[in-house]
């Protein structure tokens, strides 16, 4: 079998990170800072700011072993983040774009309690 994900981080677009993270082989991880996760975010990602994964911080329980699809605004961090998952053993790549590529591309954005959210 063909793994799409590499030791290194590669890159994708935001369907191909939608179509795997929607079908369950991968986790999304969304490295933006709180107050830009609660503005909007996609649905189902997981939380985990570059901040703090830069500080050592691990992923919750659930998405720990699987491949991971990371985003951020643009793209910037989401690299960063992917790197540091790759240098610690996991599959990771980031989203081209961002969440902003994430919206452009009709994707959903979710804000808190689930209402409409914005790409901040």
């Amino acid at each position: 079998m063909i793994s799409f994900f590499h030791r290194g981080p590669g890159r994708i677009t935001p369907a191909e990170a939608a179509r795997r993270t929607a079908g369950g082989a991968a986790v999304l991880v969304d490295v933006r800072e709180s107050s830009e996760w609660h503005a909007g975010h996609a649905p189902g990602a997981i939380h985990l700011p570059l901040s703090r994964l830069a500080e050592g911080a691990s992923l919750p329980d659930s998405a720990t072993g699987r491949p991971m699809v990371v985003i951020c605004r643009s793209g910037n961090r989401s690299r960063q983040a992917a790197r540091i998952f790759a240098d610690r053993g996991s599959q990771a790549v980031d989203v081209v774009g961002g969440m902003i590529a994430w919206a452009a591309a009709g994707l959903p954005v979710h804000g808190r309690h689930g209402t409409a959210g914005i790409v901040a």
